[in-house]
């Protein structure tokens, strides 16, 4: 995977604002020269991802650290297993511990939440999709780790999708017209309309939306969505998916279920970071 240069950006200032100056602890205990090994512990049960980014803080520290992965991205991790290691100045590896640490407990976590919604509609057809609501300025990790976990992602940003939103449709009047002017605006997107009930994606459809989001709807209405567009666009159920409600609202025939919690609500997974001699 070739990681952007916005991500290493961002690593870069995760590094600097944990070390700043310097890691006062290890330049008083540690002399420059010492050399160690240090091996990533699962402390529990999870889907692995992540491996990527922490090779690349230590590729930022010093590029002559060796990092060695036992693990395939998206592997299913049991308590105790070794997940890799990373070998060089004692320094450098002390310096990267709690930033590397950091990303791949979150993302981990992350794709483990993933994977536990993918799960649960298993054998049906409907897909589990992120959302926009992820932390500022690693939106680029935390989608892949969407995807690591068996997940599919929505737009990245506002560029690369039309989705018309409840305050679009406010603000032009209506949402034939709304549709209207972006089938005039851009022809090479499909269009999204996001509706709150029957009527709206009734409109929705007559004005010629390619894919509808249903916003919070109750899954009896979900269903009869699903009736009233009889294939004639993508559904997508979005808001209030939880663990408890995602099956039936899959097995309702929708064809894609987005989920906020996936990135905005993960809980990072245990990991540690232990020297060996």
């Amino acid at each position: 995977m070739e990681i952007p240069s916005s991500v290493i950006d961002f690593l870069n200032r995760a590094l600097e604002e944990d070390i700043g100056p310097g890691d006062i602890t290890t330049s008083l205990l540690i002399p420059e020269d010492h050399e160690s090994k240090a091996l990533y512990i699962a402390k529990e049960n999870f889907v692995l991802a992540g491996l990527p980014f922490v090779r690349e803080v230590f590729r930022i520290l010093d590029s002559s650290t060796d990092f060695k992965v036992f693990f395939h991205e998206g592997s299913p991790i049991k308590k105790g297993d070794i997940l890799a290691k990373v070998s060089g100045k004692t320094q450098v590896i002390l310096k990267g511990e709690r930033v590397s640490l950091n990303i791949l407990q979150k993302l981990s976590g992350i794709a483990t939440l993933t994977s536990m919604y993918v799960n649960m509609i298993k054998g049906l057809k409907a897909r589990i999709v992120d959302t926009r609501k992820t932390t500022p300025c690693q939106r680029f990790m935390e989608k892949y780790a969407v995807r690591t976990g068996g997940g599919d992602n929505h737009r990245f940003g506002l560029f690369d999708g039309i989705l018309i939103k409840d305050n679009h449709i406010e603000a032009i009047g209506n949402i034939r017209e709304t549709v209207k002017l972006a089938k005039n605006g851009h022809h090479l997107l499909k269009i999204e309309v996001e509706v709150e009930n029957l009527n709206d994606l009734r409109e929705a459809i007559d004005a010629g939306a390619d894919v509808i989001m249903l916003d919070n709807m109750l899954l009896s209405d979900i269903q009869k969505a699903v009736k009233i567009s009889a294939g004639r666009v993508i559904l997508e159920a979005s808001g209030g998916i939880k663990m408890e409600n995602v099956r039936e609202i899959a097995e309702a025939g929708v064809d894609l279920i987005s989920v906020g919690a996936l990135t905005h609500s993960a809980k990072s997974v245990d990991i540690s970071l232990k020297i060996v001699r």
